[in-house]
This record gives C-alpha cells, sequence and structure tokens, in this order.
C-alpha cells in the first residue's frame, strides 16, 4: 500500500473539510477562554457532520493544541476529565433494561453506554493526517506533569 498516496488524500480530504467549514482561527488570551474554544470543537467533532469537516475538525483541534503552552493545555485537559465522561442518564436506563432483561444485548447496550465520550473523540481525532502521532505527543504531555 502506498502510504504518501493514502497521507495525501487524507490531507486532500482536511483541507476540502476546513474550507467546507470556512471558519477563523480566534486567538483567546487566557486559558479558560482557550479551553472554552477548545471544548466548543469537540462538541462540533462528536455531532459528527459529515467526514470531510470531521476530518477538518479534528486538524485544527490538534493544530490548536499544538499551539498552547501547559497552562491551556491543563485546562484542555480538565475540560476532557469533567465534561467527557459517560452520559449518566443513558447509563442508569441501560442499567436498568439490564436488570429488567439480562442478556448479552443488554449487557453490550450497557458496556456501550458506560464509554466515556472523550474516548469517542479521541478517536475521532485520529481522522486528521498525522492524528495518531499527535495523540501520542499529547499523552506524552500528560504523563510528563
Amino acid at each position: 500500500m502506498n502510504t504518501s498516496f493514502f497521507g495525501d488524500m487524507l490531507q486532500t480530504i482536511a483541507d476540502r473539510g476546513r474550507a467546507l467549514l470556512d471558519r477563523t482561527r480566534e486567538r483567546r488570551s487566557t486559558s479558560e477562554q482557550q479551553s472554552a474554544s477548545f471544548v466548543e470543537l469537540c462538541e462540533q467533532l462528536l455531532s459528527g457532520r459529515g467526514e470531510a469537516s470531521g476530518v477538518a475538525l479534528a486538524r485544527e483541534i490538534l493544530t490548536r493544541y499544538g499551539e498552547l503552552t501547559s497552562g491551556p493545555r491543563i485546562a484542555f485537559f480538565e475540560q476532557l476529565a469533567s465534561r467527557y465522561g459517560p452520559d449518566h442518564a443513558r447509563l442508569e436506563k441501560t442499567i436498568e433494561v439490564w436488570r429488567s432483561a439480562p442478556s448479552d444485548a443488554t449487557a453490550a447496550d450497557e458496556h456501550s453506554a458506560a464509554e466515556p465520550r472523550r474516548q469517542a473523540l479521541l478517536r475521532r481525532h485520529n481522522l486528521a493526517p498525522g492524528g495518531t502521532v499527535a495523540l501520542v505527543r499529547m499523552r506524552e504531555n500528560c504523563s510528563t506533569r
């Protein structure tokens, strides 16, 4: 498989998605404001609009993350920890369903509901060209603290 071709194709998708989004890069001065803009972008990425816009959003988030200093990075990770856990209401509902009718299917639904939203978010970052490398670098930033 020609990885250069595949990389070029992902890059093209990201570029076209970025054009579709037609967003301006806004600079914010405080850690809280920067983390809030990340949260907005992350919510858009999880909304799952389209493949091209998803690639562009993932790329935008990773690009902005790479430009952050340690304070805003910590604020971003705090947001991931506090806002992107499992959907508690959905989890409670699936637990009740499993209790009333235990089966492999209801157990699978419960397992799915227990997954934190941040896992889905991080998986979508892999859509961006160089996403895996960027996520590994994010992980390095977390573990050096």
